[in-house]
């Protein structure tokens, strides 16, 4: 009699597992503010909110987040996902840290900008935010973008942009992967499409009520990173991935309030960016690592030491819409802020100087 087969891989990571137990992958991002970590732990049955799990642990020594002498770092659940990995009930659980007493660790900007969004004056306003956050495809070993030669470049820009082709679109099942992904985890994902420079691409956050667009944001980026590890191929947030003349990536960010979404908003929005142009110099130090080798005033960029505004200029720090502009209310897009930057501080920021400043 033959000895059965084992079965491959990809039958034991889609088993159905018969039991009321589920798997939930704690997220956090670690001490360099842009690598996120996870790790999964078994809880007894299906759970929907973040109040109910357990809280844990991991070493903080390893992440550059303590000391070796005392490592131990505590996540708090803050939002809970559905996992499109391996499905079923489930989760993928956002988090954020704090040392065993109960404080916020240094790199927990969640906590901060939870601080500003649970202020009434700016829950009043419910400030909505949508970010569209751009970011390049590698190849894993020689870390160049996907579809251009080893040691070349491709043809200039200008064909690459919501393009088709397989001469022009490079890592299109990733982006579709990602997309139904984020759509089966719960994310508002507005959509998605090519960038400017080859191998570049976008997807969007929809407008998200305050703390929210962050968790969804990093939720987003985590799914990213999976699937990208799945395909062997590495995903760079890095703001200006490939010098010379080719687009930067950015995480621009879109902002409204109630107000500026009645009537008459249009010239709250410029009372908003009025207050945005005071604290420039502020801004753009939250903004993101390197953002000054995207900012130079050239690919759809405004320089980095000044501030600006237009409608529909895409050249300008802060844009506002042609809609906007004709209906008298409604958002205006912050074009400052690079692929790599926080959420938690980029949206709390904005609100803070806007609603509180």
């Amino acid at each position: 009699m033959e000895r059965e087969k084992m079965s491959p891989l990809s039958d034991l990571l889609n088993l159905n597992l018969d039991t009321k137990q589920i798997i939930a992958e704690y997220i956090w991002i670690g001490g360099s503010g842009m690598d996120i970590r996870s790790k999964g732990r078994t809880l007894p049955g299906p759970v929907s909110d973040p109040s109910k799990l357990p809280k844990w642990n991991y070493d903080g020594s390893s992440t550059n987040q303590a000391a070796g002498d005392d490592s131990e770092v505590i996540l708090y659940p803050q939002a809970i996902f559905k996992d499109p990995f391996r499905k079923g009930n489930n989760i993928l659980v956002m988090c954020d840290a704090y040392t065993p007493k109960g404080d916020p660790i240094p790199t927990n900007n969640r906590h901060k900008a939870v601080k500003i969004f649970d202020h009434p004056n700016v829950k009043a306003e419910e400030p909505w935010f949508g970010i569209e956050q751009e970011y390049t495809l590698l190849k894993k070993d020689v870390k160049w973008p996907l579809g251009w030669p080893i040691g070349g470049f491709p043809g200039p820009q200008g064909p690459y942009y919501c393009a088709v082709g397989a001469d022009k679109a490079f890592g299109r099942d990733i982006v579709d992967g990602h997309y139904k992904a984020c759509l089966y985890a719960g994310l508002s994902i507005g959509g998605a499409n090519g960038e400017v420079m080859p191998g570049q691409w976008e997807f969007q956050i929809s407008p998200t009520v305050g703390i929210g667009a962050g968790d969804q944001l990093w939720v987003a980026r985590y799914i990213l990173e999976r699937i990208t590890e799945i395909c062997g191929v590495i995903v760079s947030f890095d703001p200006k991935p490939i010098e010379g003349d080719w687009n930067g990536a950015a995480a621009h960010t879109n902002f409204s309030t109630k107000s500026m979404r009645k009537e008459g908003g249009l010239d709250l929005i410029k009372k908003a960016i009025g207050k945005l142009e005071v604290k420039h110099k502020q801004h753009i130090a939250a903004y993101g690592e390197g953002n000054e080798r995207r900012l130079t005033g050239k690919h759809e960029t405004a320089d980095i030491n000044k501030f600006s505004w237009g409608v529909a200029d895409r050249g300008a720090s802060v844009r506002v819409g042609r809609d906007t502009e004709k209906e008298g209310k409604g958002y205006f897009e912050d074009r400052r802020p690079s692929s790599n930057m926080d959420p938690y501080l980029v949206t709390s920021m904005i609100a803070e100087t806007t609603i509180l400043g």
